[in-house]
């Protein structure tokens, strides 16, 4: 079973960091799920994943609640609304311009809402 988590966790973590050059996929759960599945399946690779510059920018401050700093905010939602814009552009089937618009107010809504702005940058 250790071997089955240790492998689900690289396929997450894979997708994970495909998703933080993609706004389509979502990072964080896909990251939080590496980190359940890396903590289940190998010591030694969990101390690895938690010393990561993406643990420690992208996970971390979701499990201690400290936030995330507005200027990164701006930068997230800036790159995400110019990839989604590029789509709406091109995009002529009209269901699929909604399901963009729809993804882009779900990434606004938890980014805005419910991800806690603080002053210090990480």
């Amino acid at each position: 079973m250790k071997y089955l988590f240790v492998f689900l966790a690289f396929i997450f973590l894979g997708l994970g960091i495909i998703g933080i050059y993609l706004p389509i996929l979502p990072t964080t759960p896909f990251l939080l799920l590496s980190a359940a599945c890396f903590t289940r399946g190998s010591e030694k690779f969990n101390n690895w994943f938690i010393n990561t510059k993406i643990y420690k920018l992208n996970i971390e401050p979701i499990f201690e609640k400290r936030g995330m700093p507005m200027k990164r905010k701006i930068k997230i939602l800036a790159m995400i609304t110019l990839l989604f814009s590029i789509g709406l552009i091109f995009m002529k089937n009209i269901y699929i311009k909604a399901l963009l618009m729809i993804i882009l107010l779900i990434h606004y809504y938890f980014i805005v809402v419910k991800i806690k702005t603080n002053e210090e940058e990480i």
